[in-house]
């Protein structure tokens, strides 16, 4: 398939320099997919085969059979983190580069121009598009590795073994997967030219989430990793879905839908906890008491940051429907011949593009006085 130039980026009519910050950032998947085809051919030749195979293939097996061909006695594959996932990690993350490029080539970006959303509002799209496509895939992903290592109604397999419990092949493909693309988001602040006071938010999200999830898989504590972030990331497609669906619906017909991630929010939250405490402290006995209770400490602390920020945010938006509320019930000021605008001109303008916005409020006002004073001089 051929990677149409510039993806994930607007073409511009004037070519950029040779090797400029513009070029890179207008070719950067052209570039990432010529990188990441020099592995794929490496496979191909049987002087650098082994070579490319750390960077595309799952290593340290141990099934005591060759990775590279079936198992005769038909059983799955079993794995264990080492530092060869390192180098999978790395070449993943390329690929997430790719994808991210595609998906916003040819999914969002032609949505959004039939949309005509402002700045702002394309900004919010951009990213919920994005991240509501890793969280389905993500829950999807991680509730099949659940249901065939029947963690439902069995929940002593989350610690049976502990630490030695294998991974079945896509349980470790699910970590590396998820390393990747958390590492991915770095690069893509640079690639999606985000303002410096927007970098804060994803740089932590993204460092967080990497090393988090990271610390899980090398210190053995895959399984009740996987489960708490299938909980984790089906509440947050449910979230960035019904911001999808705040940015599109200009009527607000739908608002009330955002309690149903409230209550899933809290529910998903109070679950987090009680699986990680029973896990950690009841389940695990084989560990030391403080690396027990520092896991456990880094679970609840997680927690106890989103909801702050959930808390924080819910009443942020209390307190400015609340001023559009009072500015609503204030009497028309007819100063100067202009009035306040109500709630929804006010939300119409701001679905407008940018320059539709400084078209509106730059036109002139309706000459009010003038005809008044017309009409006394007749």
């Amino acid at each position: 398939m051929a990677i149409k130039p510039g993806m994930g980026r607007k073409s511009s009519s004037k070519n950029p320099p040779f090797l400029s910050h513009e070029f890179v950032i207008q070719n950067h998947a052209d570039i990432v997919s010529c990188f990441a085809m020099v592995f794929v051919a490496g496979l191909m030749l049987q002087a650098t085969h082994s070579v490319a195979s750390i960077f595309i293939a799952l290593h340290h097996n141990v099934t005591g059979a060759d990775p590279s061909h079936e198992n005769p006695q038909g059983e799955p594959f079993f794995y264990t983190p080492g530092w060869k996932d390192g180098c999978a990690v790395f070449f993943y993350t390329l690929i997430c580069i790719i994808m991210h490029a595609i998906l916003q080539e040819y999914v969002l970006d032609k949505i959004s121009k039939k949309l005509h959303l402002s700045k702002f509002k394309l900004s919010r799209f951009n990213e919920s598009g994005q991240l509501v496509v890793f969280y389905a895939m993500s829950f999807l992903w991680g509730f099949d590795v659940i249901v065939r290592e029947q963690y439902i109604g069995n929940l002593t397999k989350m610690w049976e073994g502990f630490p030695d419990h294998p991974m079945m092949f896509l349980h470790k493909l699910f970590f590396i997967i998820q390393l990747a693309y958390y590492l991915h988001m770095l690069p893509e602040l640079y690639f999606q030219k985000v303002k410096k006071d927007e970098q804060k938010p994803k740089i932590q999200h993204a460092l967080g989430g990497f090393f988090l999830i990271g610390a899980a898989y090398f210190l053995g504590f895959q399984r009740i990793a996987l489960v708490l972030l299938t909980l984790h990331y089906f509440c947050e497609f449910v979230a960035h879905a019904f911001q999808l669906v705040d940015i599109l619906d200009k009527e607000e017909k739908f608002v009330r839908l955002r309690l149903v991630h409230n209550v899933l929010f809290i529910l998903t939250r109070f679950a987090t906890m009680v699986l990680a405490f029973l896990t950690l402290f009841y389940g695990i006995s084989n560990v030391s008491q403080m690396k027990r209770t520092y896991m456990l400490a880094t679970v609840f602390g997680m927690q106890g940051y989103l909801i702050f920020d959930f808390i924080s945010n819910v009443l942020k938006s209390k307190r400015e429907s609340s001023t559009t509320a009072q500015a609503e019930q204030r009497p028309l000021k007819s100063s100067g011949g202009k009035s306040e605008k109500t709630k929804k001109e006010r939300k119409k303008e701001s679905d407008l593009p940018e320059a539709d916005q400084n078209a509106v409020q730059s036109s002139p006002a309706p000459a009010v006085g003038k005809a008044s004073k017309k009409v006394k001089a007749k």
